[in-house]
């Protein structure tokens, strides 16, 4: 939240209200989309914790007063033309209450999102003839040699390459690594929450 009254620049409609998508401040995956008003907006401003207007209630609703799945606001951003509103959150648990991760089914989230989750799948299904699968079959330590060797194929890619190749390369090793991470057990949601406490840090 920064010290401008962003507030002051949205354009409520004839009803009070102005539309707000939350999306993900990790994966960039839309969320959920709820109305706010100005009492809510403010509040979300005061408390960093996502605040809406519920229609259904006629009041303020705080997300996950109830079932504890909150969302941390990180970033607002108002639209250009002042009639929509972004809240970019830290998301706590599911944020669909049918407890999909979000309203609009899983998520498809960014390339590396979807990657991860394509070789979760081979990791559950294991399909015949999957590349992935056989990492995934030779074990932790041989896929840590391998991506050792993706990194080296990287370095060189940089340091004696043209940029194709060194797309190329890295594109490898980023494949490798979330087949590791996979192997292991650790989702990339985790790094991305580390990356993310990084640099707020910096």
């Amino acid at each position: 939240m920064t010290a401008h009254n962003w507030i002051e620049d949205v354009r409520f409609g004839d009803d009070g209200l102005v539309p707000v998508v939350a999306q993900s401040a990790l994966a960039g995956e839309v969320l959920m989309v709820a109305y706010a008003d100005r009492a809510a907006l403010e509040r979300t401003r005061d408390t960093g914790e996502a605040h809406y207007h519920s229609r259904s209630r006629s009041g303020l609703w705080k997300k996950g007063e109830t079932s504890g799945h909150t969302q941390a606001v990180a970033e607002v951003r108002v639209d250009c033309d002042g009639d929509a509103v972004l809240y970019v959150v830290r998301q706590s648990g599911p944020a669909c209450h049918t407890g999909a991760p979000t309203c609009f089914g899983e998520p498809s989230g960014g390339t590396l999102v979807r990657l991860a989750g394509t070789i979760a799948r081979r990791a559950r299904e294991r399909p015949e003839g999957s590349y992935t699968a056989r990492l995934l079959g030779d074990g932790v330590a041989r896929l840590a040699q391998k991506l050792g060797e993706e990194a080296v194929e990287t370095v060189v890619a940089a340091t004696a390459e043209d940029g194709a190749r060194l797309a190329s390369e890295a594109a490898d090793l980023l494949y490798h690594l979330l087949v590791l991470l996979e192997a292991k057990r650790l989702p990339l949601e985790r790094v991305l929450e580390e990356l993310d406490r990084r640099a707020g840090a910096r």
